[in-house]
């Protein structure tokens, strides 16, 4: 088994060795123990994983409101051309 397809295997079954066949695991296990490159394939699966099962980021209460009423003027400010000498105040 090489590294190509040590990865391949884990896109497949998984960064948990223990639930592959074994006709697949032993010679995995092998390459782990000979392969930096493997090993590292390995920790950013873990890595992937740990990220993926960690909960859900969210926004602070309001803020899609404050985008909206932001967007809001936004489009507000430039609908209304000004004159030259005119300001915002006006």
């Amino acid at each position: 088994m090489d590294v190509t397809e040590f990865e391949e295997l884990i896109d497949r079954l998984g960064e948990d060795l223990s639930l592959w066949p074994d006709d697949r695991r032993l010679p995995a296990e092998e390459l782990l123990a000979r392969s930096s490159a493997a090993q590292a394939v390995l920790d950013e699966a873990r890595a992937l994983r740990h990220a993926l099962a960690a909960p859900p980021v969210r926004a602070p209460a309001g803020l899609a409101d404050r985008i909206v009423a932001a967007a809001a003027k936004m489009k507000g400010d430039t609908a209304e051309p000004r004159t030259e000498g005119e300001t915002a105040e006006s």
